[in-house]
């Protein structure tokens, strides 16, 4: 064996959306998102779209993007519903990390192409719509030889097992240690949306391992070291290292909270984003890993050299190792609030705030990691930070200044045009009917009139406060300290504005109400 690749399989997931209906929303075709919209009654409590066949003309496009990729030597292997409606997946035969990349740098890009001659938007943003699931684009990564040898799998000997337990725990090792770099690898302004919500992983980084392989670990950790091996002259050995059953795979891959999963003889890491570039996960991960292999190898040689056994020191680094990276490990519920607590004891990296959480990248221990390897230098990592931070805050002030644009040209004066309505309607019985009988019988309209009223002055104070709010970030120079302001400042003020939106969507009449409502984007197909 000569080398070891690193291998990658990603799954990618998309919203279709009708051309026209796409057209008709300007936050979409700005900012790749709904910046408003209320709940369809029915979203995908049924799990109908998720169970259902494809619809015909989806079948189309996907039929169609399958055989121009193949064209690209893109080999697309499965292709299925996903859970919200109008959400969709495509994933390719695995393939070694650089290519694996490109192909879906190249795929992404088709999509977009393929979808237009079938009359749909493709939507990559991580989080299209409000209230439903996100799309991600789940990262399954495992390292092989040259000669073919998959080492994330289990083998039928105590030797391959040895071999398989050493690279599970050394992978832990890295992602335990660089877990906040992790985390910053697959944060984006727009991927912020769907962590922890609906389906997708939350923003704390660990490890689903399942039952038996966390047994398997927990008994090299605590065996006695006379119980864990024997050695009788150079050759014959015999290890305590339990036989993995072919039901291995089945019993893994049932915590779906798990933003770094052990799948069976591979990673699954969930938390990727499903507009980012694969790259940028991939680069920190491989980096962790191949960190900790090297540290794992100098720790062995070093027992070796003061005389003991390779097999007696590689278990009795392993069995340090284990106990370091346990906090990683967690097989419950990623979502509970109770977690939050749980990880932050452990020493986990629990921020939320995206331009923070890219503050990982310029740790002495990140900065370390990827000097050693060769891979970035300190100006580089600071240099790509100052992107990442740039990024962030354009990307926050553009749907910021739609989210403004469209409240003041669409929503209020579709607001106040059925005001104006229902006055009418109010004013013509008050001419026919007495007090007392108009009161009764307009009561119900002129509750909405006055519920128009609050929400508007509302609405109009929440974007006054917007604009202020961003002019006083744009005098900051500072890139990072401009990042944190909009992060902090601005990004909350638009949630206030689109929750009294939203309850305006349910009161204004249908037939006024100028942009597609949820229903229309995700059951029109």
């Amino acid at each position: 064996m000569k080398k070891v690749n690193s291998n990658l399989g990603w799954e990618q997931e998309y919203f279709l959306v009708d051309e026209g209906l796409y057209g008709a929303r300007p936050d979409l075709l700005l900012t790749g998102r709904t910046l408003m919209g209320h709940d369809s009654a029915k979203n995908q409590q049924m799990d109908d779209h998720y169970f259902g066949t494809i619809p015909d003309r989806v079948q189309a496009f996907m039929k169609d993007l399958e055989i121009q990729a193949l064209e690209l030597g893109i080999p697309c292997k499965t292709r299925h519903n996903e859970v919200a409606p109008n959400q969709f997946e495509i994933a390719p035969i695995f393939e070694e990390t650089n290519l694996a990349v490109d192909h879906n740098m190249l795929l992404m890009s088709l999509m977009k192409k393929v979808a237009r001659k079938h009359g749909f938007r493709v939507l990559l943003h991580e989080k299209p719509f409000d209230g439903i699931n996100g799309s991600g684009k789940h990262n399954n990564w495992s390292l092989s030889t040259d000669t073919g040898i998959l080492l994330h799998a289990p083998g039928k000997t105590p030797e391959a097992n040895l071999r398989f337990v050493t690279f599970i725990v050394e992978t832990l090792m890295g992602v335990y240690k660089h877990n906040g770099l992790l985390k910053a690898s697959i944060m984006s302004a727009t991927n912020a949306h769907r962590l922890g919500a609906n389906e997708a992983p939350p923003a704390i980084i660990s490890s689903f391992l399942g039952t038996q392989l966390s047994t398997l670990l927990d008994h090299i950790e605590k065996a006695d070291k006379e119980d864990m091996f024997s050695v009788k002259g150079k050759k014959e050995l015999k290890m305590d290292i339990p036989e993995i059953p072919e039901l291995f795979i089945d019993n893994t891959d049932r915590n779906r909270t798990s933003p770094f999963a052990f799948t069976g003889n591979r990673f699954e890491f969930r938390a990727v984003g499903s507009e980012a570039n694969c790259a940028s996960a991939m680069i920190v991960l491989n980096a962790a890993v191949a960190e900790a292999l090297t540290d794992f190898k100098k720790r062995v040689d070093a027992l070796i050299a003061k005389g003991k056994n390779k097999t007696e020191a590689i278990v009795e680094v392993l069995r340090k190792d284990i106990k370091t990276c346990k906090p990683i490990r967690f097989d419950g519920n990623g979502y509970s609030d109770e977690w939050v607590k749980e990880a932050e004891k452990r020493g986990l990296d629990v921020e939320k705030s995206c331009p923070v959480i890219f503050e990982r990248y310029l740790d002495k221990d990140s900065i370390k990691m990827f000097e050693s390897l060769g891979i970035m230098t300190k100006k580089e990592l600071e240099a790509r930070n100052e992107v990442k931070w740039e990024t962030y805050t354009k990307k926050i002030q553009i749907e910021a200044r739609v989210l403004g644009d469209l409240t003041m040209n669409h929503i209020i004066p579709i607001a106040t045009h059925y005001q104006s309505q229902l006055a009418k309607n109010v004013s013509s019985l008050r001419d026919i009917f007495d007090a007392k009988k108009v009161n009764k019988l307009a009561g119900r309209n002129i509750k909405i009139i006055e519920e128009i009223s609050e929400r508007a002055d509302a609405i109009e104070k929440g974007v006054e406060e917007l604009v202020n709010a961003r002019k006083v970030a744009n005098k900051i120079e500072d890139e990072h300290k401009k990042a944190i302001a909009y992060h902090d400042t601005v990004e909350p003020k638009m949630d206030v504005i689109r929750k009294q939106i939203d309850k305006l969507e349910l009161i204004v009449a249908d037939e006024l109400w100028t942009l597609p409502k949820y229903r229309e984007l995700l059951f029109l197909r």
